[in-house]
């Protein structure tokens, strides 16, 4: 596999296309804000010349006004005519003296011109040097001539003014309009700079790339793009024609790859069936010699071994027991094993017969080694391993050397991990029949409880009895023994059929109520007990099979206890199903002592026999008993405990 491709290396930051439009974003930028700064400050200035214009026009219509009201003192010489004289006066000099000083938040102010500055130093000198003074005088004594003489120099120079300022504002106008067309000639070429350095920078090398992938996608793998700049799109055509390289690299070496590639499926294909068809022959049933037959038959051909055996632990766990072998001889079957510092064991012949090895739970397997004896140059060994327990190991020889590869000491490996699957599955299988046989006697030996005993028990007392009798010739005790001896084998008689009965049952779902009818129907007519059934709700969720048949079970104990031990002469059955299942068998009986009948073991075997029973499905079981008080027999299932059916 061709190495991966290196991470590209970014552009000194001077070089990056980023940088470069950044760059001519903020050239840009700083151009248009001086030139929309300087049409502003143009506005405000022809803004403050307008205001101007207005106030040294108006300078004219105040020295009017100051002669009109000087005429109309003189006429009426009161104090309203000179207040009003005062006031234009006032007024003149307010707009003088706001033109000579400017004021820009209106905005209003001088051209800042020389010629005006001196044409306004002008028009105020008239004023405050002679016409001021003249109106002044003429407000004491009515005599407004001088002023008069004064006006036609003063509206001249007031004109002469406004014509300055005119002009330098007709100027400033212009210059108004030449920016702003300046500035509509600056974005026309800013908006068509910016598109041709965005073809050039971005456009164009996108372009590029596009047509060299869809030449790559037509397979031209030999195309190379050339590098024309050190920015981004610099680094991304050198990654392009990296790119391309290993594209070309990886075409040309395709094929090969595909081969390999095809090969190391068709070997884990070849794996996955050895393994599927081993795993099906070691779940087909067979004893431990067949399967280990055909597991060696099968790996032998597998591996073209000239022989093979296979050896388990005995149930020491310290030597090893040859269960079978092919194409070895019985020296060789009899070979003595021994352990290398390395984990690898070797074989070599005894006269002994007898094979011993260290403990095979130390081996490091699996090994390849060589052997020499009997033609066999080469001898692989594994283990039988089930989990982390080992069982014993495999062997395979080959007269030719033989060196086994990764892929084939882990599928040996593996197959010998399936072959002590096997053999565990088959020695636990084993123990579960041996488990179940015990289970079986268990259920024997309650069933062939006291009831049984005690009846053989005593007839064997009675025959005692009677032989005595007989020895003794003493007839009329011979005949009072027989009925007993009757009596007792038709009670045994009836135990067994019982016991048998009992063997027989076997519940599934839903057949608890047809089963207890039966058992009902059953005591009834061995016995003259009268008997009382009352269920209650068996139709809801029945119990899971192993449940009923243990309740049935102790549902049958506690009605034989009733016929042989109560002397009863009714009986109530009760069973609820509802949220937990309760069963209860009362009679009327004569009862008993219970902590008298505990002493007595030999007598309490079925009560400990009904216990078990209730223990095995997780229920609570009490017996109530008082002599002359009758028994009860109670059984609770808590819901919690309860199976599905």
């Amino acid at each position: 596999m061709a190495p991966p491709l290196p991470a590209p290396e970014q552009p000194a930051l001077r070089r990056r296309l980023s940088t470069r439009i950044i760059a001519s974003s903020v050239v840009a930028l700083l151009v248009v804000l001086a030139m929309i700064s300087w049409t502003l400050w143009l506005s405000w200035q022809l803004e403050g010349s307008g205001g101007a214009i207005n106030d040294a026009g108006s300078l004219r219509m105040r020295a009017n006004l100051v002669a009109v009201e000087l005429s109309a003192l003189r006429a009426m010489p009161d104090k309203n005519h000179r207040d009003r004289v005062q006031k234009q006066i006032q007024a003149q000099d307010d707009t003088l003296a706001l033109l000579k000083r400017g004021n820009p938040a209106r905005p209003l102010f001088l051209p800042d011109d020389k010629t005006i500055q001196a044409q306004m130093s002008l028009v105020l000198r008239i004023w405050q040097d002679q016409m001021r003074p003249a109106a002044l005088s003429a407000m004491d004594r009515t005599e407004n001539q001088r002023y008069l003489d004064h006006i036609p120099e003063f509206i001249t120079q007031a004109n002469q003014l406004v014509s300055l300022i005119e002009k330098d504002n007709s100027s400033k106008t212009y210059l108004l309009r030449l920016s702003q067309g300046i500035l509509i000639v600056i974005a026309c070429i800013g908006m068509l700079a910016m598109i041709y350095l965005l073809y050039l920078w971005i456009i164009f090398p996108v372009l590029r790339l596009q047509h060299g992938l869809s030449r790559m996608a037509a397979h031209e793998f030999n195309l190379r793009l050339p590098v024309e700049s050190q920015d981004e799109f610099g680094v991304l055509t050198s990654g392009f024609n990296s790119m391309a390289d290993e594209l070309e690299s990886l075409y040309n070496d395709l094929e090969a790859r595909v081969n390999e590639k095809t090969a190391q499926l068709a070997a884990q294909n070849k794996e996955l069936a050895i393994l599927y068809d081993m795993a099906a022959f070691l779940n087909q049933p067979s004893d431990i010699e067949t399967m280990c037959q055909g597991f060696l038959d099968r790996v032998m051909a597998q591996f073209n071994a000239e022989g093979g055996s296979i050896r388990t632990l005995d149930p020491s766990r310290e030597n090893l027991t040859m269960v079978v072998s092919r194409g070895l001889s019985t020296a060789h079957d009899n070979a003595e094993h021994c352990m290398k510092a390395d984990g690898c064991f070797c074989g070599t012949a005894t006269r002994s017969g007898e094979i011993v090895i260290g403990d095979i739970r130390q081996l490091d397997m699996p090994h390849s080694f060589k052997c020499a004896e009997e033609g066999f140059r080469s001898l692989a060994a594994f283990r039988i391993q089930a989990r982390d327990e080992v069982l014993g190991s495999f062997s395979l020889h080959f007269q030719q050397t033989r060196a086994l590869s990764v892929e084939e000491r882990h599928l040996l490996e593996t197959l010998g991990q399936h072959l002590g699957i096997a053999l565990e599955n088959r020695r636990l299988s084993a123990k579960a029949r041996q488990l179940a046989m015990v289970q079986e006697r268990a259920l024997l030996a309650e069933g062939l409880h006291d009831s049984i005993a005690q009846s053989l028990n005593f007839l064997n007392l009675q025959l005692q009895l009677m032989d005595q009798a007989i020895i003794h010739n003493n007839r009329q005790e011979a005949i009072e023994i027989l009925p007993l001896l009757q009596a007792g084998i038709r009670e045994t008689y009836q135990d067994v059929r019982e016991l048998l009965g009992n063997f027989r049952s076997k519940l599934t779902k839903g057949d608890l109520l047809t089963a207890v009818e039966d058992t009902v129907a059953r005591f009834r007519r061995q016995s003259s007990v009268e008997t009382v059934l009352i269920t209650e709700g068996l139709a809801n969720s029945p119990l899971a099979p192993e449940q009923q048949l243990q309740i049935l079970f102790i549902l049958q104990e506690a009605l034989s206890n009733v016929r042989k031990h109560s002397q009863a002469d009714k009986v109530e059955i009760r069973l609820e199903n509802s949220r937990d299942f309760r069963l209860q068998v009362s009679d009327n009986g004569v009862g008993f002592d219970q902590e008298e009948a505990s002493r007595r073991s030999s007598e309490s075997f079925g009560r400990r026999i009904m216990h078990e029973r209730a223990q095995r499905i997780n229920a609570t079981l009490e017996l109530r008993s008082r002599p002359g008080h009758g028994t009860s027999v109670s059984l609770c299932l808590p819901a919690e405990e309860r199976q599905a059916a």
